[in-house]
């Protein structure tokens, strides 16, 4: 069975911070006298507690800076908290900056089966796959071309069908993806609720609130990386409306206990 557990989970970063050099430093001391500035302790995620279960959706809202990327990248295993339990039971499969990492020099061919490798297929499953990847990209002949001719529409257009080419047990998302025009994006949001569907445990991380409630039954409210509030989508959408029309008089964090998604 699919499951996510953080107990506990704090997570900090050290940021070394630019000295600067003014004149006031050379007359003083001279250009070769040495300035330091200690690294700035950033509290990414602080004693963060939830559980997410075997046919959950769980979506993840809060304000820029929240902490919902690091908190998604920390459950992908990415970043290693600085304290606290991840357990983690079943196949990740992620979907970060899908556009980047192309081999500028190899064609789309090439680049198909060199992030499928990536994504944990193997050749004979890259074999079985490629052709639908192509067909779903609609990019035709463009994919014996190399991948630094393709416009940026083409680049997303070819890494979402590669992204979305896997069979998930444990899906994560970072923001909902949109991909080429208007009409390819009507097929790759019809791809997105297909694999959703299929996943076990689906965690996404989105600014898009109607789409969130639409796409996930519990909703996490992240603030200060904390947890605010866990709740049913539809509940969480309007409290956090509510919210960010009056973000100073609206109660008080709810972060203390154990954080689970059960209903």
């Amino acid at each position: 069975m699919a499951h996510i557990r953080l107990e506990n989970i704090n997570l900090t970063f050290f940021v070394k911070q630019d000295a600067g050099f003014t004149l006031k430093d050379f007359l003083v001391g001279g250009f070769f006298r040495k300035h330091y500035k200690p690294p700035m302790q950033v509290q990414a995620l602080d004693n963060l507690n939830l559980e997410v279960h075997d046919g959950q959706k769980l979506g993840v809202i809060g304000h820029n800076g929240a902490g919902k990327s690091t908190l998604l990248k920390m459950m992908a295993g990415i970043y290693k908290p600085t304290s606290g339990i991840r357990d983690v039971n079943g196949r990740i499969s992620s979907l970060f900056d899908i556009a980047l990492g192309f081999e500028q020099e190899a064609t789309g061919w090439e680049n198909i089966r060199f992030r499928c490798y990536l994504q944990g297929e193997t050749p004979a499953s890259v074999r079985s796959k490629q052709n639908e990847i192509a067909e779903f990209s609609e990019l035709g002949e463009f994919l014996e071309m190399p991948v630094r001719f393709y416009s940026a529409g083409m680049r997303v257009r070819l890494a979402f069908s590669i992204a979305t080419a896997i069979n998930p047990e444990i899906l994560l998302i970072d923001e909902v993806l949109s991909a080429g025009d208007l009409a390819f994006q009507a097929k790759a949001h019809e791809r997105m609720r297909d694999m959703i569907a299929r996943a076990r445990l689906m965690v996404m991380v989105s600014h898009d609130l109607d789409s969130t409630a639409r796409l996930c039954d519990r909703i996490a409210w992240l603030e200060h990386g904390k947890i605010r509030q866990v709740g049913p989508a539809a509940e969480m959408v309007k409290a956090y409306r509510e919210w960010s029309h009056n973000p100073g008089g609206k109660g008080k964090n709810k972060t203390g206990g154990t954080v689970t998604t059960a209903a």
